[in-house]
């Protein structure tokens, strides 16, 4: 059983493509106003929303069904999207900005971050709150002319605040090693959750969910082998790992194979770990 993190080993390709990276990152990029926006927007929109609401009584419970569907919408953006390449400019540019660089800047040996500049390989761009904006803007009008009011606005706040809470997820998962990722309940299953999925081996195929991980429990595609409720607080456990997974992960944690049988479209797999990973 794992109760901590384990130390950071940064291999040469991963720093090599690190010093790339950041040095192509524009002199006017400011990560600290780049998060305030974003949740400061976010913010601002799930507390209009709440002033707005009338007396909504049973319209709450449509925060449920909504989360739910945002749980498995993330799961199939990042597994279909994210990290298969669909030919179409905006897509493209995902696939482009995960898969190639997300990917080859952080693995499950070190997955962590040192300045705010980092911030731009770990938060989405800000044009991702604003397509989701108008999109969940669409969704909830519909939603409260089939329904009423109050559930449009209600989904307007579950889905703008499904959105923050992936992002303050995710960068729980990157930062430093602290006393809130170790232990807080969660947090401290998605952090071990996410570094699992940044193995370069099996990458493409395990660990998808970014928030909870309810739709890879469901849909087979963790890489923990026990129930829901371990599942989601497995913290730092490594007792319940799929043991088929273990020899692709121990072996696309070495350097050699990283140079070897990586690309930035991801691992070069054997006919047995294609069908290991399914």
């Amino acid at each position: 059983m794992t109760t901590f993190s384990k130390p950071m080993v940064m291999t040469d390709r991963q720093r090599k493509f690190r010093e790339i990276y950041v040095s192509g990152i524009s002199p006017f990029y400011n990560g600290i106003f780049h998060i305030g926006i974003m949740y400061g927007v976010g913010s601002l929109i799930v507390f209009y929303c709440l002033t707005q609401l009338d007396n909504p009584s049973w319209a709450w419970l449509t925060i449920i069904p909504v989360a739910i569907a945002g749980n498995f919408v993330e799961w199939t953006m990042h597994k279909y999207v994210m990290h298969r390449l669909v030919d179409v400019f905006a897509l493209r540019a995902i696939y482009d900005r995960h898969t190639r660089q997300h990917h080859q800047y952080f693995t499950d040996t070190d997955y962590t971050i040192e300045t705010v500049k980092e911030h731009r390989i770990v938060f989405f761009p800000l044009r991702v709150l604003i397509v989701l904006g108008v999109f969940g803007l669409l969704i909830s009008y519909c939603a409260a002319k089939a329904i009423n009011t109050n559930v449009g606005y209600i989904v307007y706040i579950t889905m703008v605040s499904h959105y923050l809470i992936y992002e303050t997820f995710h960068y729980c998962c990157h930062i430093q090693e602290n006393w809130f990722v170790r232990n807080v309940p969660l947090v401290n299953t998605i952090r071990r959750h996410h570094a699992a999925h940044h193995n370069l081996g099996i990458m493409m195929h395990k660990n998808m969910n970014l928030t909870f991980p309810l739709a890879d429990w469901i849909m087979g595609t963790s890489d923990l082998k026990r129930g829901l409720l371990g599942t989601l607080f497995n913290g730092f456990n490594e007792d319940h790992i799929d043991p088929n997974l273990l020899p692709i992960i121990s072996k696309f944690r070495e350097e050699k194979v990283q140079q070897n049988k990586v690309t930035l479209e991801g691992p070069i797999l054997t006919n047995e770990e294609k069908e290991i990973l399914g």
